[in-house]
């Protein structure tokens, strides 16, 4: 039984910038820590979050950084007490065997040209090494479970699903009299294909409506062939914090998620959880994620994103159903329970 076990929980993701995978990890880690008094934290030196880090009373170990500390100084510390542990991004090292691994997706596989040369080298080589050296593989959907499965020829009884949730801060904050925007959030990459919904945008007939976009602004959307009269409708809004988000999230008339891959995508359930109605890929795990709760595109079929948000800025009726269907459909998802599952397995 885990109450009995010493558990180590890899937090690395504290060195790196917030994304899914992040996410992920922070809000996992919390839940862990409430479930047992035998679980310890553990991180290189160079953390980015000092009130995370004082949350969840991380021990800083080590002198390396990065997949260094992961491979040297993380193996030397656990050596000691064989203490089992839990790796939540990705990654974890190679040579300890008392490990779970969590792998959200294989995006360095299906899209490659997302990456570097030299992370597309080394998670090609690192991850079948993990996934044999580890007791159990976690993951976020059935998309991914499937997809892991299928690429490494892994059992499906080795892999379970530990679902995405969102966070208690992200509820609706509606404000009176703001401007007429759809939103898009997302980090700026081929597969999130915001150069899709660039080319829809400039095509609906609502020139009053404006799109504003969170993520790092890529210099290559002044490339896309429309014209300057549409650029000046968009808004590239940069990273903002998490209550500029919730705002953002609540005011939208709509959220347009129009990835090609996702192993999960947390964006667009923290949307519904602000009370916005979502359009979405129909590709990847989004199916999965969103039920009946979102309106799906094709998201290669330019016309069809424009089409569908237009719909939705005319139709009344169906944005009140949709938001209430998303209201249904975030109850699905919890931190807490996913914790639960995780320790359960141990």
């Amino acid at each position: 039984m885990y109450k009995n076990k010493n558990i180590v929980i890899n937090c690395r993701f504290l060195n790196q910038k917030i994304t899914g995978v992040q996410r992920f990890g922070i809000e996992i880690a919390k839940e862990l820590v409430k479930l047992s008094n035998n679980i310890i934290c553990v991180s290189p030196r160079n953390i980015l979050y000092d009130d995370l880090a004082k949350a969840l009373k991380v021990k800083r170990i080590g002198f390396n950084t990065g997949h260094l500390w992961e491979q040297l100084d993380l193996p030397l510390f656990l050596i000691k007490s064989n203490a089992v542990l839990i790796n939540l991004a990705n990654t974890g090292p190679v040579f300890y065997f008392n490990k779970i691994i969590t792998l959200h997706d294989i995006l360095f596989i299906r899209y490659p040209n997302t990456f570097s040369w030299s992370f597309r080298f080394f998670y090609k080589n690192l991850i079948p090494l993990l996934l044999k050296t580890s007791k159990h593989i976690f993951t976020v959907s059935e998309f991914s479970k499937s997809e892991i499965s299928s690429y490494y020829n892994i059992r499906k009884d080795r892999i379970t699903i530990i679902y995405n949730s969102v966070n208690s801060q992200f509820y609706p904050t509606p404000k009176a009299n703001c401007e007429k925007y759809i939103l898009a959030v997302s980090s700026v990459a081929p597969h999130k294909n915001f150069h899709n919904l660039i080319k829809a945008f400039s095509i609906i007939k609502n020139k009053n409506v404006k799109l504003f976009i969170v993520g790092q602004q890529n210099k290559n959307f002044k490339q896309i062939d429309i014209d300057h009269t549409t650029f000046k409708r968009i808004n590239f809004l940069g990273r903002v914090t998490d209550q500029q988000l919730n705002d953002l999230y609540s005011n939208a008339i709509c959220f347009v998620h129009p990835s090609f891959y996702e192993g999960f995508g947390i964006p667009p359930i923290e949307a519904q959880s602000c009370g916005t109605a979502v359009i979405s890929s129909s590709a990847a795990s989004l199916p999965e994620i969103g039920l009946d709760s979102f309106l799906y595109v094709d998201p290669k079929n330019i016309n069809d994103i424009a089409k569908k948000i237009q719909i939705l800025i005319k139709d009344k009726h169906l944005q009140r159903k949709l938001i209430n269907k998303g209201h249904e459909n975030v109850k699905r998802f919890s931190w807490k329970k996913s914790a639960e599952k995780i320790i359960s397995s141990i």
